[in-house]
């Protein structure tokens, strides 16, 4: 299973190269000055959305024949790497589109669904993924959204609800899983996948979930009340794939994830290096006193392991490998690490690293949800040695 196609050479490397460098710049320059605004707020400056999308940021992975800029997964991870350097709502906003919902449309959709959604991605639509439900998250089979045949016509008829669903509050469009039959075999064919768009009768969306951090960055339920939607709303025209098309789309998800926990974790050590040069204690500067080092250190060393992570793993992805457990072990590495190292960063703070006037707290309520969502590192543990005893018994 892959996440890409390998036939994808991506943008120009030296056009890269410069779009990446202005990227950065505007990260630093524009986006890191807007934080205090959005964390005060709980949103995204409207301006500052207009430019990323001017910027192609919410069509980063479509073709270029499409509308969009045609990154391959390398290019696209270094991308979620720089914007992460900011606060985590300036990725999130657009990491749906270019991640897991263009994903499904690439790995599964028709011609006439890309002639469609692509153009629409590649202009700044801005998509969400139902997958989760309040019975269900790493069980699909416990799913309980339904799609039905319409009697009246050719499509179908989407009850239920999705939760913790990103961008659900803003999304133009959404990716919803549902059953199409009770049972079926082989496991999770019953799960079929949709592109509902947010405005059909009978979508609703709910209050965004108060969180821990992650200002900015909105989540709520979706609810489907008999929502009817046409024929060609099925993914790839077919059903019993969604379950297939989703996991393919969430090792695309969870490589961003990583790519985002590297980057994050990046901004909050910078952070604790400026802060240990200015305190002062003892006459000196804590950055000299040798265990500040070790943690600085330690966490300088886990940020470039992820980034060789990154790096081999989108590398396998562009040339067409299964990568499925190299996803997976990326993802839960990196968000691990990123968790380890904005803990340090709080500790090197002291006790200002538990104070709301500084950035470390923020850092740190921020990260904890990176070894949750696209997979928690539990699952992907299992996930991992599932595919690990596969290969065994197949003498690889």
């Amino acid at each position: 299973m892959t996440v890409a196609a390998a036939d994808n050479p991506g943008m120009d490397p030296d056009t890269f190269d410069q779009f990446l460098e202005q990227l950065d710049r505007y990260v630093r320059e524009r986006l890191i000055p807007a934080e205090k605004d959005v964390i005060e707020n709980d949103a995204l400056p409207p301006q500052i959305i207009d430019e990323m999308k001017d910027m192609g940021l919410f069509g980063l992975t479509v073709p270029e024949d499409y509308g969009g800029a045609g990154l391959n997964v390398t290019q696209y991870a270094k991308v979620v790497q720089t914007m992460a350097y900011a606060a985590p709502a300036f990725r999130s906003i657009f990491s749906i589109n270019v991640g897991m919902f263009n994903s499904a449309i690439k790995n599964g959709g028709t011609d006439a669904q890309k002639a469609e959604w692509w153009p629409k991605i590649a202009e700044g639509a801005i998509a969400c993924f139902g997958l989760t439900e309040p019975g269900s998250g790493s069980d699909s089979a416990a799913m309980a959204t339904f799609a039905k045949p319409d009697p009246d016509g050719n499509g179908w008829i989407l009850n239920g609800t999705k939760r913790y669903i990103t961008n659900a509050p803003y999304a133009d469009v959404g990716l919803i899983m549902a059953r199409t039959e009770k049972d079926a075999q082989p496991k999770n064919a019953h799960v079929s996948a949709f592109i509902v768009p947010m405005d059909a009768p009978g979508v609703s969306v709910g209050s965004p979930d108060k969180k821990m951090g992650q200002a900015g960055s909105h989540i709520a339920d979706i609810m489907l009340d008999d929502v009817h939607v046409p024929g060609d709303a099925l993914l790839g025209g077919e059903t019993g794939q969604g379950f297939r098309f989703a996991m393919m789309s969430l090792d695309n998800g969870r490589i961003s994830v990583g790519a985002a926990s590297t980057g994050y974790a990046r901004r909050a050590l910078d952070s604790a290096v400026r802060y240990a040069n200015e305190r002062k204690a003892f006459g000196e500067p804590i950055a000299n006193f040798q265990l500040i080092q070790q943690m600085l250190s330690e966490s300088w060393t886990e940020i470039y392991a992820a980034e060789a992570m990154m790096a081999d793993v989108t590398a396998r992805v562009d040339r067409g490998e299964n990568t499925v457990k190299h996803a997976a072990a990326f993802k839960v590495f990196a968000s691990e690490m990123c968790g380890r190292v904005v803990d340090r960063v709080v500790q090197v703070y002291g006790g200002a690293g538990y104070l709301a006037e500084y950035d470390a707290e923020r850092f740190f309520r921020d990260a904890r949800i990176y070894r949750i969502y696209e997979g928690t590192t539990q699952i992907l543990q299992l996930q991992i040695a599932k595919h690990m005893m596969r290969d065994f018994a197949k003498g690889m």
